[in-house]
């Protein structure tokens, strides 16, 4: 989904997840596009790279998909890897982003299952107003609308 992120809706989703680490007791909340890029993040990220983690989160989706297609799955939307001092829980959110929470000892797998699946429901609330900012018979790019001969022309002056 390659959409403008409008400053209204970015704030709504910093509000989602900054509630998510605290109901959750997490450590960390991203929400990440399904290209890797992190939209948001909350909770202890200062000595974390965040742009490191958003991009290996994508690739964990994308390789569950293409498991879930050999298997004849539709998709893996939900998964949880446990670690000895962190795990973590991604969800598919309305197949646009993915939410990761990553917790510790602190939180359990059924509180978070709990709190993100609240959140995912606000989100795709935000994410389907949004959906419907974008100017009919736009793709979305913020620059469709500009053509090569407008390039030329920018550029021949």
């Amino acid at each position: 989904m390659n959409v403008v992120m409008y400053e209204d809706e970015l704030n709504q989703i910093q509000v989602v997840v900054d509630k998510l680490v605290r109901d959750a007791n997490a450590r960390v909340v991203c929400i990440v596009d399904k290209n890797g890029q992190l939209i948001a993040a909350s909770g202890e990220t200062e000595n974390l790279d965040t742009t490191s983690l958003a991009s290996l989160i994508a690739g964990t989706i994308a390789a569950m998909g293409g498991m879930a297609k050999l298997l004849k799955e539709n998709e893996f939307p939900t998964q949880f890897h446990e670690g000895v001092k962190a795990n973590i829980h991604i969800q598919l959110v309305g197949n646009r982003v993915i939410l990761a929470v990553i917790f510790d000892s602190r939180a359990t797998l059924g509180l978070v299952r709990l709190r993100v699946k609240r959140a995912s429901d606000e989100l795709n609330t935000i994410f389907e107003a949004l959906a419907k900012r974008i100017p009919h018979g736009s793709d979305g790019a913020p620059f469709a609308e500009i053509t090569d001969e407008d390039i030329d022309n920018l550029f021949n002056d």
